[in-house]
């Protein structure tokens, strides 16, 4: 029976799945047709099993583009403006969502994101935090790697070129123009020590592992982009 814990429902009840499925088979196909989306490394991501799913992000869109990426349900974390509404609020918690309070520790999803991944279920996270510009990829949110060091889950990086253009930030339309997403292969965290914890010397290195192959993922998926 579907039971909720903090702010999300372990596990979505047969309806929300429903609804998840028809609205990602649409969504997937509007962002594959409309975008003309190439996708490698799929079989990166985890058959069963928590993981953490950590795109780059520079634009709105890289949210809908996730439904691409293989056919596990993914719970996500996402500003609490977009529940600010009623039926925003139905719609993004029926579909596996809830809220965080960006620019706060904010605790409340911090524990969501620890209850999702205990009970097995892949979580997206953005680890830069925001929607960032340009080429690099600069100093990450640790959200990630704390988590993934803490419940000992792997992270997948995933690279998304061309989504900029499509959606610059600030920009209130879309642009039909070519996208790119490499999944690369899961990060794993580094063992606890003797104290079963990984301290914080160990979450930064996981942090910077993530930014570099992010980096490369971001800069492969660009030049994708670029070659088509």
């Amino acid at each position: 029976m579907p039971r909720w814990i903090g702010q999300v429902q372990l596990p979505m009840a047969p309806w929300q799945r429903v609804l998840y499925r028809s609205v990602r088979a649409l969504v997937g196909g509007f962002c594959r047709i409309f975008w003309r989306v190439r996708v490698s490394g799929l079989e990166h991501i985890p058959t069963d099993g928590p993981f953490i799913l950590s795109p780059v992000h520079r634009s709105n869109i890289d949210t809908p583009l996730v439904a691409l990426m293989g056919r596990r349900t993914l719970r996500f974390m996402g500003k609490d403006s977009m529940w600010k509404y009623g039926v925003s609020d139905w719609f993004f918690t029926s579909m596996g969502g809830f809220p965080v309070h960006r620019g706060l520790p904010d605790r409340d999803a911090l524990r969501s994101c620890e209850r999702l991944l205990g009970d097995g279920q892949a979580l997206v996270i953005f680890p830069e935090g925001t929607r960032r510009s340009g080429p690099v990829v600069d100093e990450l949110f640790e959200g990630p790697a704390y988590l993934a060091a803490k419940l000992q889950v792997p992270i997948v990086p995933v690279g998304i070129g061309g989504s900029e253009g499509a959606m610059p930030k600030g920009s209130r339309g879309i642009r039909p123009v070519r996208v790119s997403i490499i999944v690369g292969e899961p990060i794993r965290p580094p063992a606890p020590t003797e104290s079963g914890r990984v301290g914080r010397k160990g979450v930064r290195a996981l942090s910077d592992q993530l930014r570099l192959r992010l980096q490369d993922l971001f800069d492969e998926a660009q030049a994708d982009v670029t070659r088509r």
